[in-house]
């Protein structure tokens, strides 16, 4: 339900995960939920389109990244799964209106989460055991990712889509050749 409600912020219900089930049936359990929870947002999507999406996510976001779905999709998907903090919940109805097959989606998007997720339910288990300095730890190199992203994501998209520009241009065939 995390990933459908999107308000309901994942890294908690992550935490939680470990919190209860320790670093291992945290994971296991948050990875079957989000997987899911994924999938279902990727349906609705799909089945109800744009005028639901628009409900859930900002018009703005959309419009920021159908361009890089539409043209470079699995990876740039790939890419936005992995960054911590991103709103991954929003991606999957986002993702719900490209033309993505269902089983690329679900990899990418279990694929994509798994290192926060193992992150999350290991801070958890430290929570729950009292271990603050791997807690301490785990934050803070969780920090300076979604920092660094937060900061430079406008600029990694920008770099994403020149680079895409660019291999569109050279592989044109040379007209003034001919």
């Amino acid at each position: 339900m995390q990933v459908i409600a999107a308000p309901i912020p994942g890294e908690a219900t992550g935490l939680i995960g470990g919190y209860i089930y320790g670093p291992v049936l945290g994971t296991i359990y948050s990875t079957i939920g989000l997987t899911i929870g994924s999938w279902l947002a990727f349906v609705l999507a799909r089945y109800f389109g744009l005028p639901l999406v628009e409900k859930a996510v900002n018009p703005g976001i959309i419009q920021k990244y159908d361009y890089f779905l539409e043209h470079r999709g699995l990876f740039v998907s790939f890419l936005l799964f992995l960054i911590p903090g991103f709103p991954k919940d929003y991606l999957c109805y986002i993702m719900g209106l490209s033309h993505m097959i269902t089983w690329h989606f679900l990899v990418i998007s279990t694929v994509g989460r798994i290192l926060g997720t193992i992150l999350l339910s290991v801070s958890g288990s430290c929570a729950r055991n009292n271990q603050y300095a791997g807690l301490l730890i785990i934050a803070g190199i969780s920090c300076i990712f979604i920092i660094v992203a937060y900061f430079y994501r406008d600029r990694l998209l920008e770099i994403l889509k020149r680079k895409h520009a660019a291999s569109e241009n050279s592989q044109k065939p040379d007209n003034q050749s001919q």
